[in-house]
């Protein structure tokens, strides 16, 4: 069975055995589908909701495979080739961009980038950065503190290779950011528990848009974040 509409009724044991997935695999693939009990706060599947079964979750599966493993060749490339492509968000400015990726002026921006009016960029738009000679945006300040959107990812990418040239393990502190430098130290704080846990950069993510870190399981479980999913916290560079 590759799709199937939630009936009124069905439980989480029913629709996951007849998809073929796990319940960790049903969330991943189908968020939209799953809520919390008002009542009790368990977990719940929504009647109505049209869900994707064990075909689909292995596709998706592959094709984050295969988007993680371009995104670790390219990062060696963009390294060389001395540029890379940013994504621009909400409050981004050109002499911001050059600030924080210092091979970059806002003028040099503007110009490579085809950009007329240097005082309208919007979010979404793609902009390719030159960059310093660690390939690498400026070092950040220690003490530094954000609030960061968090997911993280697990046993489909244990033993691969990280963008940093190293073997992924899924238990050890690390975590994947966009554009701090690799070795960079930070101090993550889950707000809704006061677990705290430190780790270090060694990865390029996330992939997905809306994210701003990805945490290794291991930090995910210190953190009570494996069964959310994705969640807000707090970073600190150390």
């Amino acid at each position: 069975m590759n799709t199937y509409r939630i009936q009124r009724g069905d439980t989480i044991d029913r629709v996951t055995k007849a998809l073929g997935l796990t319940w960790d695999e049903f969330r991943t693939l189908n968020p939209a589908a799953v809520g919390r009990s008002r009542k009790t706060g368990q977990w719940v599947v929504k009647a109505g909701a049209v869900v994707k079964g064990s075909a689909s979750f292995r596709t998706v599966l592959e094709e984050k495979r295969a988007a993680r493993e371009t995104a670790v060749r390219s990062a060696g490339s963009e390294v060389q080739s001395g540029y890379r492509e940013y994504t621009v968000r909400e409050g981004d400015t050109l002499w911001g961009l050059a600030r924080r990726y210092p091979g970059s002026t806002a003028e040099q921006i503007a110009r490579e980038n085809g950009i007329s009016n240097p005082d309208r960029i919007h979010p979404g738009q793609k902009v390719r950065l030159k960059m310093g000679e660690a390939g690498e945006s400026a070092s950040p300040e220690p003490g530094e503190r954000s609030e960061v959107v968090a997911s993280w990812y697990g046993k489909e990418y244990h033993g691969r290779p990280m963008a940093n040239g190293k073997t992924y393990n899924m238990y050890a502190n690390t975590i994947a950011h966009r554009t701090l430098p690799f070795g960079t130290r930070v101090e993550l704080t889950n707000p809704e528990t006061g677990q705290i846990v430190r780790a270090v950069v060694t990865d390029r993510g996330p992939l997905i848009d809306g994210r701003d870190v990805d945490l290794s399981y291991g930090i995910a479980k210190k953190l009570s974040m494996v069964e959310k999913g994705v969640g807000k916290v707090i970073m600190e560079i150390l």
